[in-house]
């Protein structure tokens, strides 16, 4: 889907830049790279919920979500979408934005969060290729938990006090979308208002997304992998958490952080450790940390944050249990 936005960034690393390949150009590769991608899907998927929430009744749509006892249905369908949308942990939060803009209810929006960038079919392939079909089942299993639980105990914490105000107002109908719903308008007298909410969101949030990948493209151009290898050793009993804690100021997808995966473990490592380091990275970066506070409080970041990390120190403690 973004073949385009990698050559874009490899020409003008490689052959305008004229960057020898070293730390300097893949950091600036992958800076220029995921800068493209970001702001794609962001406006995209901006667009993307303007719309529907332009026509879908969105007071039903929360209510149904709300007021009916779904015996955990509406957090399984929310992990499932997580798997099925290919995204890194920065990637999925334009799509996060739009459900909370939606009015679908937090506690299911952060199940989605969650799963998104732990569980898809990319990871699962590379996965799969790396450890086998058993252990990549139990990942599986243990990711789709881990969302529907964390997104489960973070709903009924009642935390939409600490969203950041304009998100508060577009849930309680002050935004375009809510303004002109319910309306007999054509579509193209809609888009107007769509496009300029849309630009509104996407402009707010330009500055984190910078800086979020700076840091990201910084890490992953400078951090060797050798420093990780020298602090997470099989003899720590404090190497599951320390893991995790280590993996969060990187910033990759599944199959960018799998091989240094392959590489802690091949070093006598346990999976378990290993797996916990590489769901810190894909599931609790720094980078998005960055995003997320645009649309939330730091408390509710830090909330966020501190919850999914000791889900993820327990399933590093279990796989290194029972494999």
């Amino acid at each position: 889907m973004f073949g385009w936005a990698q050559s874009f960034a490899d020409w003008l690393t490689y052959s305008l830049l004229a960057l020898a390949p070293g730390h300097l150009a893949a950091s600036v590769n992958f800076f220029v790279f995921d800068t493209i991608k970001l702001f794609v899907l962001l406006s995209g998927i901006t667009l993307l919920m303007g719309t529907v929430n332009s026509y879908l009744p969105v007071d039903a749509v929360r209510d149904f979500l709300t007021k009916r006892r779904l015996y955990g249905l509406d957090y399984l369908l929310a992990a499932l979408f997580g798997v099925i949308t290919p995204f890194c942990s920065c990637s999925s939060v334009p799509i996060f934005i739009g459900f909370v803009k939606g009015g679908i209810p937090l506690g299911i929006t952060f199940t989605y969060l969650i799963t998104a960038p732990l569980v898809n079919e990319v990871a699962l392939a590379v996965f799969a290729g790396s450890f086998g079909l058993r252990i990549t089942g139990i990942y599986v299993a243990t990711g789709m938990v881990m969302g529907i639980a964390g997104g489960y105990v973070l709903g009924r914490l009642h935390l939409e006090r600490y969203l950041s105000p304009w998100i508060q107002d577009l849930i309680k109908g002050g935004s375009t979308a809510a303004a002109i719903e319910g309306d007999h308008r054509s579509f193209a007298k809609r888009l107007p208002g769509i496009v300029h909410e849309a630009m509104h969101t996407v402009r707010g949030i330009a500055p984190f997304i910078i800086l979020g990948i700076g840091i990201g493209a910084a890490m992953h151009g400078f951090l060797p992998t050798g420093f990780f290898e020298a602090y997470i050793r099989k003899d720590q009993w404090f190497a599951v958490p320390l893991a995790v804690i280590m993996g969060v100021p990187m910033y990759s997808n599944a199959a960018g952080v799998l091989p240094v995966v392959e590489v802690l473990v091949a070093k006598g490592i346990p999976l378990g450790t290993a797996i916990a380091f590489m769901m810190g990275v894909i599931g609790l970066s720094l980078p998005e940390a960055l995003l997320l506070k645009k649309i939330m409080t730091w408390r509710l970041v830090g909330i966020y944050f501190g919850t999914i990390a000791i889900f993820m120190i327990v399933a590093g403690y279990l796989f290194n249990a029972w494999l």
